[in-house]
This record gives C-alpha cells, structure tokens and sequence, in this order.
C-alpha cells in the first residue's frame, strides 16, 4: 500500500509502503531489512509470513505494524493493491486468508484514512488465480470498502 503525506518536505517521508507477502517468492524484493532510508527509515514495511498464515496472522501484522506506521505518517490518500493470491485455495499463493479476513484488513485500512481526516482510499486488483475464490474475495472486499 502507498500512501502520500499531508504536507511536503525534503525532511520528511513522501510515501509509505507496507506490504505482506511470502519472502521466498517474485521477485525477491521484500526482505523485513529493507526499511528504507534517511527520512524515509521505517516506512518501507516488509512483513515475511510463513506458508499456511491466516487471517489472524496478517490482521496481526496490520494491527502492529501498519497501523501505528501510518497514524505516524498521516497520509492524503491510500493506494490498496488487493492481492487475491493470499487467498485460501489459491493455485498460487500458500496462504489461508479467508474473505472474512480480507474484510477485516479492508476496515483496518479505513481506520487509517478517517483517522487522517479522509475517506480517499484507491483499491486496484493485482493478483489471485483461482477464480472461485477471487469470484467471492473480490465483493467481501468491496462490500468492506462500501461501509
């Protein structure tokens, strides 16, 4: 997820990023180390999970790790990039993530934006290949967005 700040400066981080994914798979980039640098440090998140993670454990991630991230950053605006491959029964993915999980970190993110004053939150499809699950991921999703 992308977020852009309130207010510009060279002294202060443009975006936040925060992502969750399995370490091993494409492209490689999403190493917890990297954290980003100078004004930025801390606001590249990287969080490894195991294969066979479920909803709590990505809700843990967002509760710990994203959420006090982004009340530091206040961001304008959030850019989801709804990736369905973490899905339960994903031909790609290994993870468990139900569509009830995926409601639950939709509502975690739109805790963020009213908390910073806003509801402008952008939602794009990028992944998921199995096209019963996406069939009933993607409306949880959007319902979630909806409320």
């Amino acid at each position: 997820m992308a977020m852009e700040p309130k207010h510009f400066s060279m002294t202060i981080p443009r975006s936040c990023f925060f992502s969750t994914h399995r370490l091993e798979s494409y492209p490689r980039t999403g190493d917890p180390q990297r954290r980003g640098e100078g004004a930025g440090l801390g606001y590249n998140i990287n969080v490894a999970l195991d294969c066979g993670a479920g909803d709590r454990d990505i809700i843990d991630a967002f509760d710990t790790q994203l959420m006090p991230a982004a009340r530091r950053f206040q961001p304008d605006f959030i850019l989801i990039s709804a990736g369905f491959d973490s899905r339960i029964d994903d031909t790609l993915g290994c993870f468990n993530i139900t569509d009830q999980g995926y409601a639950e970190l939709t509502a975690r993110v739109q805790t963020i934006a009213r908390e910073c004053g806003h509801e402008r939150i952008v939602s794009v499809l990028e992944g998921g290949y199995h096209l019963p699950g996406l069939a009933s991921g993607i409306p949880s999703h959007i319902r979630a967005l909806m409320r």
